[in-house]
């Protein structure tokens, strides 16, 4: 007979947030209010909040209206970089994101996952690193443990799995590069 999953079994005991229940609660309430409402379109007032909670934020860092950071204290961010409508930092993990970048709509970077594999469907968490001038297009996904290398591209909807090469356009799920990334 195969086994099959148990989520009762689930434990996560081992997982630090990285802040007391009092951090990570004021957070969930300011993400709320200034993050993932569409009704503030201020981008340095919500720089100054995630500089407040921790993040390490670059100059000039523009963040639309409806992004959502799980813990800011886990966020470094380059200076010059633009982050998009409805992009979703899950960073249960550090995510470093260098300058120049763009996160374009409905991006995602998702730090965690789950070890399908165990009946407890363990959690797995993993770093995301976007070097310098990457390009995540819109509603495309970064996972756990990938590097995005210098100015690399992840196109429209595709989901990179594994790191992506320096000045490569990267496209698919799982995303394959396609072509080289050629800036005049």
């Amino acid at each position: 007979m195969r086994k099959k999953v148990n989520n009762q079994s689930f434990n996560n005991a081992w997982f630090n947030k990285g802040g007391s229940v009092v951090k990570v609660a004021l957070w969930y309430l300011t993400n709320t209010l200034f993050f993932k409402n569409p009704l503030n379109p201020f981008s340095k007032i919500k720089v100054l909040l995630l500089r407040l909670f921790g993040a390490k934020v670059g100059e000039n860092v523009f963040i639309k209206p409806s992004v959502n950071i799980k813990y800011p204290w886990r966020l470094v961010v380059g200076s010059h970089t633009w982050i998009g409508e409805n992009v979703w930092i899950d960073n249960l993990s550090e995510v470093k994101i260098g300058a120049h970048c763009c996160l374009s709509q409905g991006a995602m970077l998702l730090t965690g996952n789950h070890n399908y594999k165990k009946t407890s469907f363990d959690l797995i968490v993993g770093e995301i690193t976007l070097e310098d001038g990457v390009w995540i297009g819109a509603q495309a996904i970064v996972t756990a443990g990938v590097t995005c290398r210098s100015h690399s591209i992840l196109t429209v909807k595709s989901v990179a799995t594994k790191d992506l090469g320096e000045y490569t356009i990267n496209q698919g799920n799982p995303a394959i590069n396609v072509k080289e990334r050629i800036i005049e």
